[in-house]
């Protein structure tokens, strides 16, 4: 005995219930767009760029095994400026009230592949301090590569500046996001 529903009987059932469906939606919305705007902190970020590039000797000639080289560096640099020896330097410079591991969550060190330039992007409640940390990092770092492995090949490129518009939370993107979910649910709900 098989039972088959058909697509009025469907639609029929979703006009009949499209109250609930439309209050489901509304309350998830409501709710996403309250704790979007007044509960969660708005994280702020600030981007600064150095590059690794040997000095020249008045050499015209550009070789490549240098860049090679650079690039490598930039390895081990990305691991050196993330360490203690580095961030402990800058906590005390800002004069922060967070743990090495804390400041360390807060920056990302990266660079495009095989590119000679490195961004430190730092992510922070205050645009301010996140531009300050960004910038304080680089700046020790260039003077602290000096003495850790004795080269001075760090040009900084870009400071960074003061971020004013959050890159998260997204309250638009959460709120669609709950719309699709209460729709989804209350068309669940109505089926059920």
């Amino acid at each position: 005995m098989e039972e088959t529903i058909s697509l009025k009987e469907l639609l029929q059932t979703l006009r009949k219930r499209l109250l609930l469906i439309l209050s489901i939606t509304f309350v998830a919305v409501l709710v996403s767009g309250i704790v979007s705007f007044y509960f969660l902190t708005p994280i702020y970020q600030s981007s600064t760029q150095f590059l690794v590039n040997q000095a020249k000797d008045d050499q015209p000639v550009y070789n490549p095994g240098e860049i090679q080289t650079n690039l490598q560096l930039i390895n081990t640099y990305n691991v050196i400026i993330k360490s203690p020896a580095i961030l402990d330097i800058v906590k005390n410079t800002l004069d922060l009230d967070m743990t090495t591991e804390q400041l360390n969550s807060k920056i990302t060190v990266g660079s495009q592949t095989d590119s000679q330039v490195v961004a430190i992007t730092v992510q922070d409640a205050d645009p301010k301090m996140a531009a300050d940390i960004a910038n304080t990092t680089v700046n020790v770092f260039q003077k602290e590569i000096k003495e850790i492995m004795n080269v001075d090949n760090v040009s900084i490129l870009a400071k960074a500046e003061v971020n004013s518009s959050p890159v998260k939370p997204n309250p638009y993107l959460n709120i669609a996001i709950a719309a699709v979910v209460g729709l989804m649910a209350g068309v669940g709900l109505a089926f059920l």
